[in-house]
Parts: C-alpha cells; structure tokens; sequence
C-alpha cells in the first residue's frame, strides 16, 4: 500500500510540475481510458488503480525528447521516417486514420517502452511487434483486430497490453498469456 501511495503521490507531482510548465502531459489515451472508468460509485477500482499507475509510472520514465507523437493527426499510413527514429522510447499514433497492419519496420525502434496504437482502424499487429524487447506498454484498444501474432509472447518485459475494443482471437490470446510474465496486465472488455 505504501509503494501504491508513493507512485500516486510522483505522478502527480509530475503531472502538476508539466501543467506549472505548461508541457504537454504525454499520457497515453490508454491511461485515460483507464482513470476514466468508474465503478457505479463513480470510484476506480483497485485493478483498475493499479493499471492507471503502472502505465503512467512507466511513461514518466521516458524522457520527454524521446516522445514521438503523431496523434490526432488524421494520419492514413504511418510516415517513413517514424521508422529511422530508432531512439524513441515512446510512439503514439493514436486517433488517427490508420488501418491494415502497422508496418514491420516497427522491429527497428528496438528502444520503444510505449507504443500507442489505440483509436484507429487497424485490422492486424505485425508479427516484428515481437522483436521490441524493451516494450513495457502496448495499447491496441479501440480497432478492428481480430488476430492477434504470437510473437506477442517474446515481449518478456511487457507490463501492459491493453486489447479493449477489439474482436481478437480468444484462442491467441490464451497462448499469448500462457507465455507473458504473471504480472503483465492484460486490459480486455
């Protein structure tokens, strides 16, 4: 409870520090998902606390240079050069326009912690997603997926996969899970 209370208390001393600055929060729309839903007595849930804090947690440790955002661009395709960024930590393409697959240059952002894909059209993950060993938060919520690779199981230090919205394959999911560490949070409907 002390280790809970204490991350509360560094996010939001860096959430009041940006606002102060004026910075721009780079919270993922996945965090706000999260802090926005509410039990019926409009208060998160312990699970649902302790995901708000894990993926803010782990997107405060990114430093603010290595932030790619190209959200809420109207984005149909993800641009070339995204792919030559190799010292991003975070990625967030989210509310865009973007369907298919994402690309399999993704495998060359081999330092992403946070890849933002949420609130768009996709219809499949590439299976190069696996290759981003440092990956510790991947939010697909919010598209058309319906399979899911297996080579989500390589992503030993993933901490959040965040799947809502989505019609993927229960069965993926299952050998997926079977193969992610224990306390990876798996955010589902």
């Amino acid at each position: 409870m002390l280790k809970v209370f204490i991350l509360v208390c560094i996010v939001l001393g860096v959430a009041f520090v940006a606002y102060e600055h004026g910075v721009k929060s780079t919270s993922s729309t996945n965090t706000e998902v999260v802090a926005t839903k509410t039990t019926s007595d409009d208060a998160p849930t312990s699970s649902e606390s302790k995901i708000n804090i894990d993926a803010k947690n782990i997107e405060s440790e990114v430093s603010r240079s290595l932030v790619l955002d190209l959200s809420g661009q109207g984005l149909a395709q993800t641009p070339k050069y995204v792919f030559d960024k190799t010292d991003i930590e975070k990625l967030d393409l989210s509310r865009n326009k973007l369907t298919g697959a994402l690309q399999a240059e993704i495998r060359h952002l081999q330092n992403l912690k946070v890849l933002d894909l949420s609130n768009n059209q996709f219809t499949g993950v590439p299976a190069e997603i696996g290759q981003l060993n440092e990956l510790e938060v991947l939010d697909l919520s919010n598209n058309n997926i319906t399979g899911l690779p297996l080579e989500l199981a390589n992503l030993t230090n993933l901490k959040v996969l965040n799947l809502k919205g989505n019609d993927y394959s229960k069965t993926d999911l299952g050998f997926i899970k079977e193969k992610l560490s224990v306390s990876t949070i798996i955010q589902v409907d």
